[in-house]
């Protein structure tokens, strides 16, 4: 009777340390952001793309990264660099953003300037049909210069 009710319990046990593991994974930790940026460009890596089709490309359902800006800072510059075609959806304070390519960022979707205090999802999106997802890198500067 004792090893029947053993092998109830501990498969459940292992079935539940499963699921709050999992929970703990799929969270992003906050990348707290100042005005003393310790590593200037702050670089973040990730796979672009996922299942959800939104007027940003194709992005996935949690945030890609999650930032919170600790005060007002008077300049930052997010760009992201990919092989596909990437996109930068940015929900924070002041709204959501879509960013796309252009000329004038060399091709990469960028974002520059005044950013509140506050907590930014960035969501990394894929526009290309070829390759539903790409390796990304996400670079956060405080340098005006390039």
């Amino acid at each position: 009777m004792k090893t029947l009710r053993l092998l109830t319990i501990v498969p459940t046990a292992l079935a539940m340390s499963l699921v709050f593991a999992q929970t703990n994974l799929a969270q992003k930790p906050t990348i707290q952001i100042n005005r003393n940026l310790q590593a200037d460009p702050l670089v973040l890596k990730g796979k672009s793309g996922g299942t959800v089709k939104s007027n940003c490309g194709n992005i996935t359902t949690e945030p890609n990264q999650v930032i919170q800006v600790t005060e007002s800072l008077p300049y930052l510059r997010l760009t992201v660099e990919s092989e596909g075609k990437p996109t930068l959806l940015i929900d924070g304070p002041g709204g959501r953003f879509c960013v796309m390519a252009d000329k004038y960022s060399g091709g990469k979707p960028e974002l520059s300037g005044f950013w509140q205090a506050g907590t930014y999802s960035l969501f990394v999106g894929e526009l290309s049909q070829e390759k539903p997802s790409f390796n990304y890198t996400l670079s956060i500067s405080q340098q005006t210069n390039k």
